[in-house]
């Protein structure tokens, strides 16, 4: 046994411990919150960023020591994936508890504590991964270790997933188990990261419940010219095509295209924010389409994630051209970030890219066949989404908006095989990301507090939905 896992035994034993003074209902909240603290800084102490395996292994010990199968699978062994599974009587489908244990890369030249430290100071836990997404990861843990220890009897199967790679290799993680170990998470249901409480003020104003997510598209332009030397211009200038149709790409935002999710998001946002910020989205909301556009304008200037959230985005992110000073180049490439609302026309938006560049020097094509799976929405009139709303309601007191995420979860191969999914998270201050501490931040750091009412909630959302009545 490596000695990490000696020392970390002593955690899991101590929930051993603890098992026997639980009642046979409600789990000790007190004593839970040092086991949660316990296994929230050990997993925040792997440095998960190219290597998962040292973090699976204490998850799936600590799993094995309270009785609960798991298995590790992988397609690369440092990249592991754990999977366990809790028995119920099969009267119904299986829900599914998703985490990762990667994590983006640090600079460590802009932390104030080490971000492999897990330093807890002033009641915030400080380390790479506290709210992407080992704050989701140490909560499915301590569902799956309360359920075995209050021995709930359970009407559907809980599974637990650890994965590898969310944060840019997919393929070894959820793509993995999508393709070649899907009996062991196919479920009805899934939980995941994707959603956030937001605090202001120290106050929780609100619950983004993710329903839905957009889908990545990268589209690439790329601008064919006659080569020659840099002192004689040319009017065919590879680089001043592309810079052309890279500003008008610029200059264009796609219609406004709202679904279930995203309407109901502006609606209920408009209720709880200040009048002056209500009355734009209510007005992004208008069949007038002259009013439409005056709200969408604002928020494209002030709110620039809720712009996104109307439409298709396109942002051009890399642009590739020349190798000399003194030499003209033949050709020039610009990359284009397409998030694509879910019921996009994926070809038709193609010819709508070609319509606004508009230059038949200028080639425009996706950069792959391949990518993330189209998403189905998680309707928000349904047994998933109802039971996690209530229970927004029971812990933290606020409205719930579903929300559509502008970036890519894991939930997408999920939901392209049928299964429900619902992306939820922990409290954060808005105020943490100005001063550097969000998530893909050079910092980030979580508040304990949090941290436990997010375990309380992860518990009563799983109770609710498995519990056997």
């Amino acid at each position: 046994m490596s000695n990490f896992l000696r020392a970390f035994g002593v955690a899991a034993l101590g929930g051993a411990t603890l098992a026997a003074q639980q009642s046979s209902s409600q789990p000790d909240w007190k004593a839970v919150e040092e086991e949660t603290i316990r296994h929230f800084q050990a997993v925040v102490r792997f440095d998960t960023t190219a290597k998962e395996r040292p973090a699976a292994e204490y998850i799936k010990q600590v799993l094995d020591q309270a009785g609960i199968p798991a298995k590790i699978l992988f397609l690369e062994p440092d990249r592991p994936n754990v999977v366990a599974r809790l028995k119920g009587n099969g009267r119904k489908r299986p829900l599914l508890v998703m985490g990762h244990m990667d994590t983006v890369t640090v600079d460590l030249a802009k932390w104030h504590f080490p971000p492999f430290s897990a330093t807890r100071d002033g009641g915030y836990v400080y380390g790479r991964g506290t709210i992407d997404d080992k704050d989701n990861l140490t909560a499915g843990l301590m569902t799956m270790l309360l359920l075995k220890r209050q021995n709930v009897p359970l009407d559907r199967d809980v599974i637990f997933l650890a994965e590898s790679g969310e944060e840019g290799n997919s393929r070894i993680g959820i793509g993995y188990m999508v393709a070649q170990q899907f009996p062991e998470i196919d479920a009805e249901y899934c939980l995941a990261e994707g959603g956030d409480v937001v605090r202001e003020k120290g106050a929780v104003k609100y619950a983004e419940v993710e329903t839905t997510e957009k889908i990545p598209r990268g589209i690439e332009l790329v601008a064919h010219g006659i080569s020659g030397h840099g002192s004689v211009p040319l009017k065919s200038n590879a680089i001043v095509h592309l810079a052309d149709a890279v500003s008008r790409i610029g200059d264009w935002r796609p219609d406004i295209k709202l679904n279930e999710t995203t309407a109901s998001y502006f609606r209920r946002l408009a209720t709880v924010a200040p009048p002056e910020q209500a009355k734009y989205y209510r007005d992004v909301l208008s069949p007038d389409a002259k009013v439409a556009r005056a709200a969408d304008d604002w928020l494209y200037e002030n709110e620039p994630r809720h712009s996104s959230m109307l439409r298709t985005s396109v942002s051009p992110n890399i642009f590739q051209g020349g190798y000399r000073s003194n030499v003209i180049p033949s050709e020039a490439k610009a990359t284009l970030d397409v998030r694509m609302v879910p019921d996009e026309d994926r070809d038709a938006f193609l010819e709508q890219v070609k319509k606004i560049v508009n230059d038949p020097a200028v080639d425009v094509r996706f950069t792959n066949t391949g990518g993330r799976p189209n998403v189905e929405v998680a309707k928000l009139d349904s047994e998933l989404f109802r039971t996690v709303e209530a229970n927004v309601t029971k812990v933290y007191g606020v409205v719930t908006l579903p929300s559509m995420s502008t970036g890519a979860t894991d939930m997408a191969q999920m939901r392209a095989k049928g299964t429900q999914c619902v992306g939820i998270g922990s409290g954060i201050d808005v105020e943490d990301q100005v001063k550097g501490y969000g998530m893909h931040s050079d910092q980030e750091r979580l508040l304990e507090s949090e941290l436990h009412k997010f375990v309380r909630f992860n518990w009563d959302i799983v109770t609710a939905l498995a519990a056997a009545r």
